[in-house]
């Protein structure tokens, strides 16, 4: 049986070479999300919400290759960021931040399997922030990404010349929110060798 992996079906989203920034067009996608505000360094609804989102992924996973037959490759955990003052990003004031937590879907994952999969992980886990897990559909569009490597704290200078530069030159704005994509389990990469893409949906 053959595993589908959203990071090698597409490479171009999920496995970018490293190198300059790369003006793409990403498609609409389908996601388990959820959101919330705070430090995901110490605000406990953070962590609450990736531990609910990869049990929901690895349950709708289970009812997929249950009523399908078909297998996937549960994808990257991925957060999309924003705030009132987005200052806060460069000074790295992360009590001021807002998320959105997600796991992108196969495009065969329906809400009735969704629904399926979350009624048999809450029961047999308790896990609060299961039930704040929604089942919906994101497009960015055009939108200007780089593959970062290093520290999360390190990203600053990056997305300074990304919005200070890379995007004025080319007559570019940013139309969306700030959009990452670990590829890295922090938990187990040290630092200097986190991978994560970072993106901006843009317009112009």
């Amino acid at each position: 049986m053959e595993t589908y992996d959203v990071k090698k079906d597409r490479k171009d989203l999920y496995a970018p070479k490293a190198g300059d920034f790369r003006i793409i067009d990403v498609p609409e996608l389908q996601f388990l999300m959820i959101d919330g505000h705070g430090d995901p360094n110490t605000a406990a609804a953070y962590k609450e919400a990736v531990e609910a989102l990869y049990t929901a992924s690895y349950a709708v996973r289970a009812v997929a290759k249950a009523r399908l037959g078909r297998v996937h490759t549960v994808a990257p955990l991925e957060g999309l960021w924003s705030a009132e003052d987005m200052e806060v990003f460069r000074t790295r004031e992360k009590s001021a931040w807002d998320w959105t937590m997600m796991i992108s879907q196969p495009a065969w994952i329906t809400p009735e399997m969704v629904q399926e999969a979350l009624t048999s992980a809450q029961k047999k886990k308790q896990l609060p922030a299961l039930g704040l897990v929604r089942f919906e559909t994101y497009k960015e569009g055009r939108s200007v990404q780089i593959l970062h490597v290093g520290s999360y704290d390190d990203e600053g200078p990056t997305l300074e010349r990304l919005h200070d530069r890379f995007l004025p030159a080319n007559g570019l704005t940013p139309t969306g929110r700030h959009h990452e994509i670990y590829l890295s389990d922090a938990r187990k990469t040290e630092p200097a060798k986190l991978k994560t893409v970072l993106r901006q949906p843009v317009a112009g």
